[in-house]
């Protein structure tokens, strides 16, 4: 019961507005978004509890900004019941490409079903309640690479060498979640970390959340930090809009100015990777 009672309702996403007419670059994706349904049944332990968000809400927020595609994630909120998630993929499948958490034990036909409705990797949460962590990895990842699948990693900062040396030993794609949650106000030797991952070619690092990373003024550590790592590495960055701002319980950040921060802080030679091109690649070559 104190789990459930620890679960905090999240405050909603702000009303849509677009009042500078902010347009993303052409075939932009969304690579990191949740949705939430009506009575579908909720974990315990759970970390927050959710609004409901049904797909139509992101696919209004698309066409507010001129996304083109989008990466559903599954929250750790689902468990391992991916229902919701590939509800939405089904009705979607041109534009909306999945990310779920599968307990080792799924069988090669449940793998080939979740692969032809569109799910493109396994999400493993260290982070949140009712994830699934490394402890299931070595088992997952040698099928999930047969399939072409990459392994989605919510970590802190503290793992991003472990996440190195994992897709290194099984030869497959990684991606990290809103920049390992680094505080980037004072980093440590995080983003050094972060760096010797993303210089070994099997590393993407999602560049979403901002207000998950630094309080500072302006985000002026987050841009510091988003604009090096883009010059550096443009082919590894994916930019994703974290909608709709889970756990988040005493204010929400409006997503036009989310969307303005992106475009100024992604150097504008490298728009078309970070917005388009990397995720096309990842989630949409097969």
């Amino acid at each position: 019961m104190a789990d459930v009672l620890d679960a905090t309702l999240c405050l909603p996403p702000r009303p849509l507005r677009n009042p500078a007419n902010l347009r993303l670059p052409e075939n932009t994706c969304d690579a990191h978004f949740h949705v939430f349904a009506p009575a579908a049944p909720l974990a315990i332990p759970r970390s927050y509890t959710p609004r409901i968000e049904p797909i139509d809400n992101w696919l209004a927020l698309a066409e507010t900004f001129g996304i083109a595609r989008g990466v559903l994630v599954q929250p750790s909120v689902y468990g391992l019941d991916n229902r919701v998630l590939l509800t939405a993929l089904t009705g979607h499948a041109d534009r909306v490409r999945g990310v779920v958490v599968i307990p080792p034990e799924t069988s090669d036909a449940e793998l080939q079903r979740l692969d032809a409705l569109g799910v493109r990797g396994v999400r493993f949460n260290l982070r949140n309640k009712s994830g699934i962590g490394f402890d299931a990895f070595a088992t997952l990842a040698p099928r999930i690479r047969a399939l072409g699948w990459h392994a989605q990693f919510q970590i802190g900062p503290e793992a991003i060498g472990t996440v190195a040396d994992l897709t290194a030993r099984y030869d497959i794609t990684g991606v990290i979640d809103h920049l390992a949650f680094i505080a980037l106000d004072d980093p440590g030797t995080a983003l050094d970390d972060l760096d010797r991952a993303l210089e070994t070619g099997r590393v993407y690092v999602k560049i979403s959340a901002p207000y998950r990373l630094s309080d500072a003024p302006n985000n002026q550590f987050y841009r510091s930090a988003v604009s090096t790592l883009t010059e550096c590495y443009p082919n590894r960055v994916l930019w994703g809009s974290d909608w709709p701002h889970t756990e988040l319980f005493k204010t929400v950040p409006e997503d036009d100015d989310l969307i303005a921060l992106s475009l100024d802080t992604i150097p504008p030679a490298h728009h078309a990777a970070v917005f388009a091109n990397n995720a096309a690649t990842l989630y949409f070559s097969h």
